[in-house]
């Protein structure tokens, strides 16, 4: 087996089999796994330790984002894109605070799924413009704190924190201790005035400097 390994997970029968027939024809991926059964995407991802997972957002028994959570909170070494007809803002700061690689949306799949997934083989993350546009325009009931009223290694913490990095892994990036970590981001949050990284990664990537992590 050569290349890059792809497992598909969408609830469309036909869409999916066409997604497999997509990627199998590119020489440097090869699908390892596909089903349409969501409920069970956890456990077959687990067994097959793709290098890349592509999900649809909205299925009807566990959501792309329920698994995405699992796939972070196990530091499993798989790079997870959604696929998907529709996101909302939210949906969109969720996942990128659990760390997806890509975004992009069911139309554009044809043309731009092997390039997205070129992209995030090498390591780069790639976002869709539509996804950008929505997270440009997350509603804010006030004017948040700035990030420069972070210090420089809060915001390093920060932005760390929402490429989707658990503590114990921030932890050992910085050769720092998880509890020194979890203070950081306790003290984040109080200055930011926000309570979770999904807030974290809104606010982080309205405000810094990053459009450029949106370009295909």
């Amino acid at each position: 087996m050569s290349g890059h390994t792809v497992f598909l997970v969408d609830d469309h029968p036909v869409l999916l089999r066409g997604l497999a027939d997509l990627v199998a024809m590119e020489p440097d991926f090869d699908v390892v796994g596909s089903t349409t059964e969501s409920g069970n995407a956890f456990a077959m991802l687990d067994r097959a330790k793709p290098d890349i997972a592509v999900l649809d957002i909205n299925m009807p028994d566990t959501s792309g984002l329920a698994i995405l959570r699992r796939i972070r909170a196990l530091d499993l070494p798989v790079r997870t894109v959604f696929l998907t007809a529709m996101i909302t803002p939210s949906q969109a700061a969720e996942a990128m605070a659990n760390g997806i690689w890509g975004i992009l949306l069911k139309e554009a799949a044809p043309d731009t799924l092997v390039d997205c997934l070129r992209s995030v083989a090498a390591g780069r993350r790639w976002f869709a413009e539509e996804v950008a546009a929505k997270l440009e325009k997350l509603p804010m009931r006030e004017a948040p704190p700035s990030l420069s009223s972070l210090t420089p290694r809060e915001l390093e913490i920060a932005g760390l924190a929402c490429s989707g990095m658990s503590n114990k892994v921030i932890a050992r990036e910085l050769g720092a201790g998880e509890g020194t970590v979890k203070i950081h981001l306790h003290n984040i949050f109080q200055k930011l005035r926000i309570n979770n990284r999904t807030a974290l990664a809104a606010l982080y990537y309205q405000q810094s400097d990053t459009d450029a992590s949106f370009d295909s």
